[in-house]
Parts: C-alpha cells; structure tokens; sequence
C-alpha cells in the first residue's frame, strides 16, 4: 500500500488549517513556520513555498530562532538512545547510520555534543541527509561537528538555521513525491569526473597532465552520450560539443548560442568550480534530444581546458583562444618540472599550427551564457539558490616589495626604525578600510613575505601582492590611486622604499541587457526570487566578453558558499533549479 503524496495544488487551495496539517513535521516542533508561509498562497512552485518559509523565519527574530534550534535534537543523543525522536528525525538519522554508531563513534559524538552545546547553548544542527538527499556517512558527518566547532556563535547560529531550512526541503520533498531527478544525476557526474585527479589525496587538475586528459575524453563521451551532432577536442584541448539547430541543413545563416566553462582545478579544489557551467548544458542537450526537440539556432557547449592558471601562468588560456588571444609566447613557459608548454601540447596530440583557426566570429553567435557555483556567501547567507549576474568585477593585480633596514629588534628603538614589514601591514589595513567605504569594491593583500625574516631582526625587506577588483574600470581604477598614492605616503612617513610591478589587468566584463533579462525571466518562471549580484571573481564568460555579449548565473553554493576547497559543494535540488533555469532560457532565446 502506498502513501499518496501531497500536491501544490491542495496546499494553495485547501482551507487554511486543512492546508497547515498537510505541512504538519517540517519543522521539528515548529509548525508554526509552514502555517504563516500559507499566508503568502497561492506557491508557483515547490520552490516558492519554501522560500516562503525562509522569509517567515528570517523576519521572527532571534528567539524564535533559537527556539527552532533547540527544538531539534541532537544527533545522536539522548532522544535517539529513548526513542523519542519525531518520525522525521528518525528516519533522518538511521539513514546517515548514526542509529547503528560504534561505541567509540557513540563516545566521540556524544563528547562533541557536550563541547558543541557547552560552547553555544544550541544542539548541533546538520542536514544529515546532505547534499543529494542520500544522506552523509558518519565520518563525514564526525569532520563537519568537528570544523563547526570553531566557528563564531553568531555564524553557527545562522549555519543551524540553513541546515534546518535544507532539512525542510527534503522533508517536504518527501511529502510532495519529489524527486530533482536531473539534479541528482548532474550531481552524480560531478562525482564521478572528481575521480580524476593529478593527486591521490585531493582533487587536483591542471592543464594537459594524465588527469586532465582523462577529464577531457570523459566530458567528450558524455557528450557524444547525450546526443551532441558534432564533438571534438580542439587545438587548446577545449571539449567543444554542438547541438545543430532545427534547420541547419537549409541554407538559413543559422546562429550559434555559446556556453560552458572549464573543467581544471586549481590545487586542492573544489568539485563545481567550472565544471556545474559544462554540466547543466549537457543535461538539458540530453533532454532535448531524448524528446526530439531542437532549436532554432545551434548550442555550442565548450568545456575549457584551462582557466585557472595553475600549471602555467596562462589564464583563460581556453577561452582566451576562442577570442584570437593566445599569447604565443605562453608555449615557452615551463612548469615546475620544466616541462613546456610547447613539449605538453605536443605529447597530448594538440596541433600548435591550428591554434589561430579556433578565433570565433561575433556575426555568428547569438552570445555566451555561463552558469557556475557562487564562490561566495552572499546566496547562501540569503537562502537563495540562484543569483542574476550584473557584472564581473574589473581586476588589477600587483607585487611589490619595500625595502627599509633590518636592524637588531632589541637595540633599536621604536623611533629609529626603517620596519619594511610594517609599512606593508599598515597599507593591507588602508586597502581594507578604503575597499570597504563603498558597495562592490575588494581589495586584497594576499602575500605577506619577509625574506630571511629573524624573531630577533626589524625586517629590512618586505615583499607583498595587491588584489583590486570593482564593478566597474573607473571604481577600480579609482581604488588602485589611491592605494598607490597611500603607498607612497607611507614610505616617504617611515623612511623606506618601495617598487610595485602591475602583472594582471582585466577590464569590467557588465552582463549583456538582454540575455541577464532572459535569465531574469528564466528565474522568476520558477518562482523562486530573483536576486541580483556582481562577481567577484573572474570567469571564462569575461574573455568572451571580449568578442560577443555575455551574461551568467550563479548557483547558491554551500557551506558558507566556500570554493577553491574541498568543501565546496552545492545541492541537487539547488542544480535542478539551474537546469530548469537553462531549458527556459533556451526556449525563450530569439534567433
């Protein structure tokens, strides 16, 4: 016998208290939450409600907050070993196997509850069922208790309230009969490209090593697997998959929609960083395809074979390609094996002499879209899966040194020295107050080196690295004036000099009207909010930028939207969103 499942149509239509006990158990102990989201009925989806019930809780305040937190029970505690859990929490926890723990897992998780409680006055919350709704195993779920402890009370609290709000999902997933089907599998994929990796211990991948190529004719499979025309692997080793339009064998002009992103890593990186950008296109290829559908323009999905700049300083290498902007003296440049770039390209197979024949034309593209995980806080903080890209932030990157006296650190006094190192940390505490003075500005002082420092020597020298970024060039360009002349001003204060060397300048990349309009109106569609923001950090869409409009959108990422880390994660239900975001867009793009 099965159980029927609930529709959105009852709970925007039922009575009010009739609707309330359909939601009854989402939030432990707190039905309350559901019955004042019905409020706002009726729900254009699944995803609207329990965005519904993120803003009831966000506008209770803090005790109610609390109490939510403390309404829950510990995981497992006291109420597991009684049998007084809810049903919901039950099935939570045996299925993440904490009902069956040894007992020295037993001992170690009830030691951490008593550090965790002791410190802030709430239980542990986490959505053991994790990011796919299959639930975590127990040593993750042991390191994730284990990190949290660390954070701030403030932090914690709102990192509670999120696991709880995830937990709501999947509950009321369950209750609906929903399955984010595409999103599992896209999920599923990206696990199983992270088993490729340049090292053992970590996910690794830098351009044209054993793990890269690997990565390449396993993105070329999938895609041939999903039903791409035309694949191949390019001169610069991108993946380039087209799925021809409705009547590409007509003699109409028919135009091209470019998208992707790329598939290396930086060292120790995360498993979404670039590759949900190729990913997301490939399963809605595969759903069209599966359905017999096609579009009136060409999808060309390129998956590129380098970004990140990790094994050469060739940034954007990939994409820069497509643009007529690879730097032939890139060939030259050795790796830490002293391996050319040249001597790498030529054992992969790549055709150096093709390299020029990859520039695409403008006149025949219709634009570049790129979806890619947040890399930041702001969606996760605000419990919003995806976010509307307004800009990419316009960069300029330095290195310098000052150079003051090293000095005896006993013998001199503080009134007599030439102290390089803190010249240098009195500028990162200026570019930090004058960074922060106005929205969409970050500044940066990333290195901080003393060469040949000694605990007992006033450094004479201090080497360091200067990161801005802004919305705009003139933002960033003002930010970096007044940095220097501060600069200059320190040092001409403290008696020392200094030379800085300008290595990266990237122009402000502002998302093209139309398109940013069709992932607005792509968003709104499943009604979930749409929220804009700027990037701060650079993405293969930028280079694109350069020759064809652009626009992307950004995927809530989790634990506190970490990346660059093996922590970086995002949800199935989260990229099915982004997929049903991609198959609007494409069926609303005007060839």
């Amino acid at each position: 016998m099965t159980t029927a499942h609930l529709t959105l149509h009852q709970i925007n239509t039922l009575p009010h208290a009739e609707a309330a006990a359909l939601l009854t158990g989402l939030y432990e102990h707190s039905d309350w939450i559901a019955a004042q989201a019905l409020d706002e009925r009726p729900f254009a989806s699944a995803a609207a409600l329990k965005h519904a019930m993120v803003r009831v809780l966000n506008q209770a305040g803090r005790e109610p907050q609390l109490a939510l937190v403390r309404a829950h029970p510990e995981l497992a505690g006291k109420a597991m070993v009684s049998k007084s859990l809810t049903a919901e929490s039950t099935h939570e926890q045996t299925k993440a196997g904490l009902t069956h723990c040894t007992p020295a897992e037993f001992a170690h998780i009830q030691q951490l509850n008593a550090r965790y409680n002791a410190k802030f006055g709430f239980p542990f919350i986490l959505a053991v069922r994790g990011p796919r709704g299959s639930g975590l195993n127990k040593q993750q779920i042991i390191s994730t208790f284990e990190r949290r402890l660390h954070n701030h009370p403030d932090y914690e609290l709102a990192e509670c309230l999120r696991n709880i709000h995830r937990i709501v999902e999947i509950r009321l997933n369950d209750k609906l009969g929903f399955e984010p089907a595409l999103g599992h599998e896209v999920w599923d994929w990206h696990e199983w490209l992270a088993q490729y990796s340049d090292a053992p211990d970590a996910l690794t991948v830098t351009y044209l090593t054993d793990a890269h190529l690997t990565c390449a004719r396993t993105i070329a499979l999938g895609m041939h697997a999903c039903g791409f025309d035309d694949v191949r692997i390019d001169a610069v080793g991108n993946v380039v998959g087209i799925y021809k339009a409705a009547h590409s064998g007509t003699t109409t002009n028919v135009k091209t929609l470019m998208t992707g992103s790329h598939y290396d890593t930086v060292r120790n990186g995360g498993k979404y960083d670039g590759r949900l950008g190729i990913f997301v296109p490939m399963a809605c290829v595969r759903e069209l395809a599966r359905a017999g559908k096609r579009l009136p323009f060409n999808l060309e999905v390129v998956a590129f074979a380098e970004e990140e700049g990790q094994r050469y300083k060739a940034t954007f290498l990939g994409s820069g390609a497509l643009v007529g902007d690879f730097q032939k003296v890139w060939l030259d440049q050795q790796d830490a094996d002293g391996v050319t770039m040249r001597q790498a390209m030529a054992q992969a197979g790549l055709k150096i002499d093709d390299i020029p024949k990859l520039t695409r034309h403008a006149a025949n593209y219709l634009g570049f879209v790129e979806v890619h995980i947040e890399q930041g806080p702001v969606l996760n903080e605000l419990d919003i899966p995806l976010g509307v890209v307004t800009s990419i932030n316009g960069s300029v990157r330095f290195v310098g040194e000052v150079t003051g006296m090293a000095c005896h650190a006993g013998t001199t006094p503080m009134d007599r020295r030439r102290d390089a190192a803190t010249a240098v940390a009195e500028l990162a505490l200026y570019v930090e107050k004058r960074a922060a003075q106005q929205p969409n500005l970050v500044g940066t002082v990333g290195m901080l080196t003393v060469p040949n420092g000694s605990i007992n020597v006033v450094p004479g020298r201090c080497q360091f690295s200067l990161d801005l970024r802004a919305t705009t060039d003139s933002l960033r360009d003002a930010l970096m004036r007044d940095v220097m002349a501060e600069l200059q001003h320190i040092c001409h204060r403290r008696g020392v000099h200094y030379t800085v060397e300008e290595t990266m300048r990237a122009s402000a990349a502002p998302s093209d009207a139309q398109l940013q309009s069709l992932w607005e109106q792509a968003v709104q569609s499943l009604g979930v909010p749409v929220f804009h923001l700027p990037s701060g950090a650079g993405h293969d869409a930028m280079k694109l930028h350069e020759a064809m409009p652009q626009a992307m959108l950004f995927v809530r990422g989790q634990n506190a939207g970490i990346s660059h880390n093996p922590l970086e994660s995002t949800t199935s239900d989260d990229i099915q969103l982004a997929i049903d975001a991609f198959m609007h867009l494409l069926h609303h793009v005007h060839a």
